[in-house]
């Protein structure tokens, strides 16, 4: 019998595919500085939350750290890109 794995369950759960969910889960670790959860772990910490929609990996660590599932520290948050309707402006030249 096949055993599902993590990012199988993911991929299913929010309708990405395996290696999109591969990747998230790998990047919801690398979210962390030195010790790093399982995916088995993230899973069952994403299904604990019963999220409605696919949060990035950084959110889903920083949410893990603040509830104490993984007590660890968290590297530096990745820059967030805003799109400002002015900028696209330029674009209507």
């Amino acid at each position: 019998m096949h055993k599902i794995k993590p990012f199988e369950k993911i991929a299913e759960q929010f309708q990405i595919s395996h290696e999109s969910a591969k990747y998230f889960l790998n990047h919801v670790q690398k979210s962390f500085k030195t010790e790093r959860p399982s995916h088995k772990l993230i899973l069952e910490f994403m299904e604990s939350q019963k999220l409605e929609f696919l949060l990035t990996p950084y959110e889903v660590a920083a949410l893990m750290n603040e509830s104490g599932a993984w007590a660890y520290t968290l590297g530096t948050a990745p820059p967030v890109i805003e799109n400002d309707e002015d900028d696209l402006s330029d674009w209507d030249d």
